[in-house]
């Protein structure tokens, strides 16, 4: 995985992990300096959500730990 920009200078995004089985479910994330950038794959021009990577991290450990 990759978080550095693409050579436009566009954000780099990849596909989460724990999106659903199939290709209709996906979120993919981007870092961007301090934030971290979501969307759906399948409307990447539709708006996105920006987070603090910290708050990012919060989430995640949340979910790593079942709460």
């Amino acid at each position: 995985m990759s978080t550095s920009p693409a050579a436009d200078g566009s954000p780099a995004w990849f596909k989460s992990s724990y999106s659903g089985g199939n290709e209709t479910e996906c979120v993919e994330v981007a870092v961007t300096g301090d934030d971290v950038l979501i969307r759906d794959s399948k409307r990447p021009g539709a708006a996105l959500v920006a987070v603090q990577a910290e708050t990012w991290v919060g989430f995640l450990e949340t979910l790593r730990h079942g709460r």
